[in-house]
């Protein structure tokens, strides 16, 4: 008798969490499908701090012109908080300040990511068309750096939701992903300690301020399953989210099904004749 043996990934019925988490918010979401395989609190709007920037680059990715060299402005430089180092009148491309922007989280590099395309007012109106288009109705924008701003604001489900279409541009993956690298004559180190920590991770976006909290937004890729994880104001993110990956991995179970050639497989109806 010979066998056919296929493997297939099937979801498994939701598991309860193990521990309870710290986060004000939390999901995880297949990016493929778009699927929410866990949530808590997802839907509360929240500030998300520098998690923003996943807004800002893909704008900016869809802006083009990755190449084009500028020159560093008094105001893009002068930016508080996080910060590439920026200096007034260097010169370098988009492409290295989106390093910037996501490795060091530079509000600088977002300052002028927004300033050299199309400048920062205008810029912003593009992130809030990019929610509008990709159908979110919690989510505001008022700056390209995730300052704080009484309506600066999103959820942890829409915020996934951005990831997983910043996730379909592989030169976003390609940044994210990158744990150290030497740009505009700086050396830039990624934030995102998940990197290291979690075996299967390819990003995203870290971001904190007093009034956001810890956020973080994670992905990961595993049997060629993407998986993001976000919380939202969670003091003990490292590890929620790596509870929260392996948690929404473990949904898939892999199922191996026989078939005999022995048997007649067409459809019969009742009496056993076939249709």
């Amino acid at each position: 008798m010979k066998k056919l043996w296929l493997a297939l990934w099937v979801c498994a019925a939701l598991l309860p969490r193990a521990a309870a988490l710290s986060a004000a918010a939390a999901v995880t979401m297949d990016a493929d499908t778009g699927e929410t395989l866990f949530a808590e609190n997802a839907d509360s709007r929240l500030p998300m701090a520098s998690t923003t920037k996943i807004m800002t680059a893909l704008v900016a990715l869809g802006e083009g012109g990755l190449d084009r060299v500028y020159t560093v402005k008094k105001q893009y430089a002068a930016v508080e908080g996080s910060s590439m180092y920026l200096e007034e009148g260097e010169r370098l491309t988009l492409r290295d300040t989106l390093y910037g922007l996501m490795l060091s989280s530079g509000n600088d590099a977002a300052a002028a990511v927004a300033g050299e395309c199309g400048g920062e007012r205008a810029f912003v109106d593009k992130m809030n068309a990019k929610a509008r288009e990709l159908g979110l109705t919690d989510t505001r924008f008022e700056n390209p750096s995730g300052l704080p701003s009484d309506g600066h604001y999103t959820t942890a489900r829409e915020l996934a939701k951005i990831t997983a279409a910043a996730l379909r541009d592989p030169v976003f993956r390609d940044i994210v992903s990158t744990k150290t690298c030497t740009a505009a004559g700086r050396t830039l180190v990624n934030h995102n300690r998940l990197l290291s920590l979690y075996e299967d991770a390819i990003g995203v976006k870290t971001g904190f301020t007093r009034a956001a909290g810890r956020c973080l937004v994670s992905a990961a890729e595993r049997n060629g399953r993407t998986v993001i994880a976000v919380t939202l104001n969670d003091p003990d993110d490292w590890n929620d989210h790596i509870a929260l990956l392996d948690d929404a991995f473990s949904r898939y179970s892999e199922v191996t099904l026989h078939y005999n050639q022995n048997i007649d497989y067409r459809e019969r109806n009742c009496s056993g004749l076939h249709l």
